[in-house]
């Protein structure tokens, strides 16, 4: 009779190519999860993993088996969330993670109408993902959907995306956008990193290019970013709710024609999903952005 448990454990093995990585998910010993895989070969005949150097690799029999279990086991734990959930007092505290500058603008004023105690985390789409999968946040704000094995996305809103510089720069019109590219790659630039995230989506969206610039700084808070901008350092490109509490003249929008829009997802784990103090908090979210 096959167990539940080894079914769990061969999922997390799956998803994580190792015994000993899909042991410490588990908190579990390394021998005892290598038995349960054992155990359930044992079970189904033949080998579900060619052991490798480096990871498990699926073999077919593996990779079939996994489409069949892997949501019965997520669904089991999903129903064994909610009954834990509905047994337990309400949660307090809710562990939110989102870009400082979107938090700041955006986050930050509505935090009274949550109606609930927060703790609040900073990062890149990448990082906040990776302390979202280990439950050091609850709920984060993202602008990347990478598939995981229960994390859900729900759309939020779009930002807009332009380039910005200072308000006493004169620029030409510049009609074409080969004209508009030759005039932008002229000048200095203010990237939020070496690889120049923002700008790079702008340029290969609009001039189907990767950006060649000058770029003698880099900063990675947009804030600090529109402040040397407003001190003539340069160009760069901005979110425009940024703009929104900027002070008149502060900076102008250079070939609005180019701005560029880009999607914004809430992102939980499955298990949380139904946790009212994480419904609540989408909500008054979603009502005032």
């Amino acid at each position: 009779m096959i167990d539940f448990e080894w079914y769990r454990s061969f999922v997390f093995i799956y998803r994580h190519n190792s015994v000993s990585e899909a042991a410490k998910s588990r908190f579990m010993t390394q021998p005892a999860m290598s038995q349960h895989l054992a155990s359930l070969e044992s079970e189904v005949g033949e080998p579900l993993f060619v052991r490798t150097a480096r990871k498990m690799i699926p073999t077919e029999r593996g990779k079939l088996l996994y489409s069949e279990v892997a949501p019965l086991v997520e669904a089991l734990e999903q129903l064994s969330a909610d009954i834990k959930t509905s047994s337990l007092p309400s949660l307090k505290w809710i562990k939110i993670g989102s870009a400082p500058e979107f938090y700041q603008e955006k986050i930050l004023p509505l935090l009274l109408k949550f109606g609930t105690c927060s703790i609040s985390h900073f990062g890149t789409a990448d990082k906040l993902l990776d302390i979202l999968e280990v439950d050091k946040v609850d709920l984060i704000i993202t602008s990347k959907k990478f598939l995981k094995p229960g994390v859900e996305y729900e759309k939020l809103c779009e930002e807009e995306f332009a380039i910005v510089a200072p308000v006493h720069w004169e620029f030409p019109e510049a009609k074409t956008l080969k004209a508009q590219e030759r005039w932008l790659t002229e000048q200095k630039w203010i990237a939020y990193g070496p690889e120049l995230p923002i700008i790079r989506r702008l340029w290969r969206e609009r001039f189907k290019k990767r950006p060649i610039l000058s770029t003698p700084y880099v900063i990675p808070n947009l804030h600090m970013i529109l402040r040397l901008v407003k001190l003539g350092a340069g160009l760069s490109v901005v979110p425009t709710y940024l703009l929104e509490t900027a002070k008149e003249g502060y900076v102008q929008v250079v070939y609005q024609d180019l701005s560029v829009r880009n999607e914004l997802f809430f992102a939980y784990k499955s298990k949380h999903k139904y946790i009212p103090e994480i419904q609540q908090i989408m909500k008054v979210i979603r009502e005032h952005i």
